[in-house]
């Protein structure tokens, strides 16, 4: 469909805030030059003419926006889930991400990676690359072509790194800045972010180089923060001038509104405010934490403080690309930090896990992840035809059971992203 303007009617629903869905059941939603007009349960004489897309009995939600996940692991995901974080970076993560120097096996594994968020709920997502530019522009070349809107970024390390995945301080500036130009105009929906992979393997000398670049061409950051405490000690160790692991971001200008920091698991008080005043962005990433032994982020905690939170798949940390199933972890592994950590925070609900994979991550894009008015009109209608039982339900638990069962029975029958499109076949 060429048309950025039209109207779709069915069963519908979005998050008005944290704990508050609005549904309105065979309702319509419009679409005007790619932005919502909103949603009406009658559909006034001004959107007359424009195309009309019936949907019937469907349910028509917000596209999701994952907001970390790591393109080069897709190929291994599902393995090595017995390890710790350090370990299944040695054992997987990195000889993986070593095979991307050779372009060819980039086409076959950026091929998989891209055909499959295609037809995934995402239509949004903040993306990890590696280190070398040509597989990162072929990476960008490859999502662009989906239809769907992206970050992705060229890996920085030049510490702490294997022999044949790290670069010199200069070189990976330079390469990063080379990267820049080659990119500069040549899409319309993916875009760049500079991806310090995370403290123990960028230099303070390339962070340094890497602020002067954000500042210079107004870029957005994507990195890693108190994942795991191991991790944790060894930047003490590795920068003892900082007074928390996210001031050995922040020391240099790389924290912010434009700024993702994945997981968050053990963040101080200290870091938790420098987080809240920066506006930085918390990707929870559930599975991940859970396969990888990390721990639980306190994302009752993070909300409750007004902070800017998303979700993501985390691949291959996370087993998959399924935003139902990073939705369902979240208020999982909150239940078991209320029941096990700190009975305080209450656990997550499947409305609030909802908005997170929405309007929570989709906000780090601008006006995304909602049907308000102006927003731009990401959306999935859904067939959950497949998902039998013999009760009436009502719009939203139609929405929760889906969250659960997709994989049961659920289907994506259309995909629109800021009003265009997607073909899923």
């Amino acid at each position: 469909m060429e048309t950025k303007s039209f109207v779709l009617k069915g069963n519908i629903c979005y998050s008005v805030s944290p704990k508050e869905v609005s549904c309105t059941e065979g309702g319509y939603l419009v679409c005007v030059d790619g932005a919502s007009r909103g949603v009406f349960a009658e559909l006034s004489d001004e959107y007359s003419d424009l195309l009309f897309i019936d949907c019937g009995d469907k349910l028509i939600v917000p596209g999701m926006s994952d907001i970390h996940v790591h393109a080069p692991q897709y190929a291994f995901r599902g393995l090595g889930m017995d390890l710790e974080l350090l370990g299944w970076l040695n054992t997987h993560t990195f000889p993986e991400e070593a095979k991307y120097k050779d372009l060819a096996y980039a086409e076959r594994a950026y091929g998989i990676f891209a055909d499959d968020l295609r037809r995934s709920p995402t239509t949004r997502a903040v993306v990890f690359g590696t280190l070398h530019v040509p597989a990162t522009e072929l990476l960008m070349d490859k999502l662009e072509a989906t239809g769907l809107i992206t970050y992705v970024g060229k890996v920085n390390m030049d510490r702490n790194s294997p022999d044949d995945l790290v670069e010199g301080t200069d070189a990976s500036a330079e390469a990063t800045r080379r990267w820049l130009g080659d990119v500069a105009g040549r899409y319309e929906r993916t875009f760049p972010v500079l991806t310090p992979r995370f403290t123990p393997s960028v230099s303070d000398r390339l962070m340094e180089q890497l602020a002067d670049i954000a500042r210079e061409d107004g870029l957005p950051v994507q990195s890693h923060l108190s994942e795991n405490l191991s991790e944790i000690d060894w930047v003490k160790e590795l920068c003892p001038w900082s007074t928390c692991y996210g001031d050995a971001y922040d020391h240099f200008g790389l924290l912010g509104p434009k700024t993702v920091m994945a997981h968050c698991v053990y963040s101080t008080d200290e870091e938790v405010d420098l987080l809240r005043r920066t506006g930085t962005y918390v990707a929870h990433c559930p599975q991940s934490n859970a396969q990888l032994a990390s721990g639980i982020a306190p994302i009752r905690r993070y909300l409750g403080l007004g902070m800017n939170v998303g979700l993501g798949t985390d691949v291959a940390g996370g087993a998959d690309l399924s935003m139902w199933r990073c939705m369902a972890d979240a208020v999982a592994v909150s239940k078991l930090r209320w029941r096990l950590v700190d009975q305080s925070l209450a656990p997550l609900s499947t409305q609030e896990a909802f908005y997170l994979a929405t309007a929570g991550g989709g906000s780090f894009f601008g006006r995304v992840g909602s049907f308000a008015e102006g927003n731009d009109l990401d959306a999935l209608v859904l067939d959950d035809s497949g998902i039998r039982t013999p009760r009436d339900l009502t719009v939203w638990e139609r929405v929760e059971r889906y969250v659960y069962l997709a994989e049961e029975g659920g289907r994506i029958d259309r995909k629109f992203v800021a009003g265009r499109e997607v073909d899923l076949g």
